[in-house]
């Protein structure tokens, strides 16, 4: 016998979500390049060494949320999230996603939102019937995300570790949003 320690997962998927997973996986993988390793968990440590100490968030603790919304060729929308605001369907269309349909048609005036392919996980606010009409209306492609695998969004393989990596303490909320702000503006284009 030997101890094995289990991991937990929020869902347990059937066989149809596993194969609609691999499925969506597949399909997104042929058009993203490869990411890399992207844990910041991960570290050497010699014999007789402890390894670091990761500081955990309570569940409720404050944080700082933002919707960021980029091309290939860049950022469209860095959006800062009020503290105790709710995100349901109606601040993700009014916040969200009308801004950045009135950016998009900004900065591509003759095409405006034809042939533009949002990918956003599977968040209730993101799967509202208004959402998905509002998207549909503007000409707007969603990209069909796995479902339970918010650990698959593009996001996390690059973009939120790079923010990590780059981004020193700020000493308030609005300081922070400029910050973040400014470290994406800064990412080359071919990074994207």
């Amino acid at each position: 016998m030997k101890k094995v320690t289990s991991r937990w997962i929020p869902h347990q998927l059937n066989d149809e979500q596993k194969q609609e997973r691999v499925r969506l996986c597949r399909e997104n993988l042929a058009k993203f390049r490869d990411p890399g390793d992207y844990s910041t968990n991960k570290n050497w440590i010699g014999e007789g060494e402890s390894p670091r100490t990761i500081v955990r968030r309570r569940k409720f603790e404050r944080k700082n949320l933002f919707s960021i919304f980029f091309k290939s060729n860049g950022p469209v929308i860095i959006h800062a999230v009020d503290n105790d605001e709710t995100i349901d369907h109606d601040y993700c269309i009014e916040n969200c996603l009308k801004p950045v349909v009135k950016e998009i048609r900004k900065q591509r005036k003759s095409n405006g939102t034809k042939g533009i392919k949002l990918l956003h996980d599977n968040a209730s606010p993101h799967r509202h019937s208004d959402v998905i009409n509002y998207l549909t209306e503007e000409g707007i492609n969603i990209i069909p995300h796995p479902p339970y695998s918010s650990d698959l969004a593009l996001c996390d393989y690059w973009l939120n570790y790079y923010i990590k990596q780059n981004l020193t303490d700020q000493p308030d909320e609005k300081s922070l949003a400029r910050a973040v702000s400014k470290l994406i503006k800064n990412i080359p284009e071919e990074e994207f």
